[in-house]
């Protein structure tokens, strides 16, 4: 792209962004810490001081402090369509965006929406309600944000099926976290507060054991850490040695390696706010000719994977793949290299495999680190 057409485009990328509506977000560690609550209270403050709010979309749950608090909200209408003979609700997209009001409450960013909808996802209909001007505040736990989903899992044994990119969480202009004890938690839960009775006895065998509790809870705090040093190395002091750090994860056909690798890659490129991306290198055998089709399709699905979390994608045909690794991290000036760990030792492997050996030799010759990912 030409100088000058550069220069335009990122004129029209200042203008779109000043047009863009605020966004907030509420990150809990699970359910029942009050996120709602919060969202709704925030509301009738807004409200007092004359500010335009409506509540989009709110979940109580049946629970009656929150229930209680949308008295006296404006309430815009939710969408009535028919799904397998059902009749359901969703969110009023075009409703919101025709109505325009100044703020708009979105509970249940993770949310999936019914077949036949605009858009598969809660959080793309948050995004096009940003893009016509309109602020949106918004609630997720921290078990739905996609580069967390094994760790995640690793804790309660659950695999969380709704989930948001971590790249929407990087768009947020304010993300709070809302926090208690563990011990308030489960007192909440089992005072009713949270589920009903016949849900609490299954609840605190799965996500509310203290234990459980205790690591979601490090994670949500770790995340709006984050988030918030992002926002400090990008609006108050930029250090040189975050601006340029820049990743680059390598990945191979096997499917559950290579999402290992893009998600670990991902949270390494929050936590430096820096530039990252993707690489395959296809060799003969893996060829259009030669791959398996399961193969193929768990390249597609991580390439998917991989640009929802923010990353370029780089894919390039080569017989040598630790020469095509080093060529693709001179011209994209990376700093750290991503691969993950092999399955024998890393002594065996360094013996036994070409492709290891190569790699590192040529690493020593340079600046590059080496990151071997669990």
């Amino acid at each position: 792209m030409p100088d000058k057409d550069k220069t335009v485009q990122q004129f029209l990328d200042l203008i779109k962004k000043s047009r863009r509506g605020k966004f907030k977000i509420y990150i809990g560690m699970i359910a029942g810490v009050g996120k709602t609550y919060r969202m709704l209270k925030e509301a009738h403050t807004l409200l007092k001081n004359g500010i335009d709010v409506n509540i989009g979309y709110v979940e109580t749950h049946g629970r009656k402090e929150t229930e209680m608090l949308l008295e006296g909200l404006p309430i815009i209408p939710r969408r009535r369509l028919y799904y397998k003979g059902k009749e359901l609700e969703e969110m009023d997209v075009q409703a919101i965006i025709n109505l325009r009001p100044e703020v708009v409450i979105v509970d249940e960013l993770a949310h999936t929406n019914i077949e036949g909808s605009k858009n598969e996802k809660r959080w793309q209909d948050v995004l096009d309600i940003l893009s016509a001007g309109i602020n949106v505040i918004s609630a997720v736990n921290i078990q739905h944000i996609e580069s967390l989903n094994e760790e995640v899992k690793q804790i309660s044994g659950i695999e969380v099926k709704e989930r948001i990119p971590d790249s929407i969480l990087a768009q947020a202009d304010e993300v709070v976290n809302i926090d208690l004890t563990a011990d308030d938690l489960i007192t909440r839960l089992k005072e009713g507060k949270i589920y009903h009775a016949e849900k609490i006895q299954a609840a605190l065998n799965n996500f509310f054991k203290s234990e459980n509790i205790l690591q979601l809870r490090e994670l949500a705090l770790k995340e709006v850490a984050s988030q918030v040093e992002r926002k400090v190395e990008t609006e108050v002091s930029r250090d040189e040695a975050f601006i340029h750090e820049r990743f680059l994860a390598c990945i191979s056909s096997n499917e559950k390696t290579a999402k290992n690798v893009i998600r670990k890659a991902a949270r390494l490129a929050n936590f430096y706010n820096c530039k990252w991306y993707v690489l395959y290198v296809q060799t003969p055998a893996e060829s259009a000719d030669n791959i398996a089709l399961d193969k193929q399709r768990y390249l597609i699905n991580n390439f998917k994977l991989a640009t929802e979390l923010g990353a370029e994608i780089i894919k390039v045909e080569s017989s040598s793949v630790s020469k095509a690794i080093i060529e693709q991290a001179g011209v994209h000036n990376i700093t750290t290299i991503c691969i993950g760990k092999p399955h024998l030792s890393l002594w065996k492997i360094i013996l036994a495999t070409n492709v290891f050996n190569e790699l590192l030799s040529k690493l020593s010759s340079t600046h590059i680190d080496l990151a071997i990912l669990s």
